[in-house]
């Protein structure tokens, strides 16, 4: 699976909050699935954009 996020940017926005390993690659796994939804949701509307509203 290709790396969706980027982990300095997480561990930024989370503050002060450790973050273990394993988090990024669910997370990744999340944002993976997020994305596969959304862009289902644009071919079912006959839509090669995926838009906010596919979210």
């Amino acid at each position: 699976m290709a790396d969706l996020i980027v982990q300095s940017k997480v561990r930024e926005h989370l503050d002060e909050m450790n973050v273990s390993a394993d988090f990024f690659d669910a997370l990744d796994e999340e944002v993976a699935d997020l994305l596969d939804d959304a862009a289902r949701r644009a071919d079912a509307n006959d839509r090669k954009t995926v838009q906010i509203r596919d979210l």
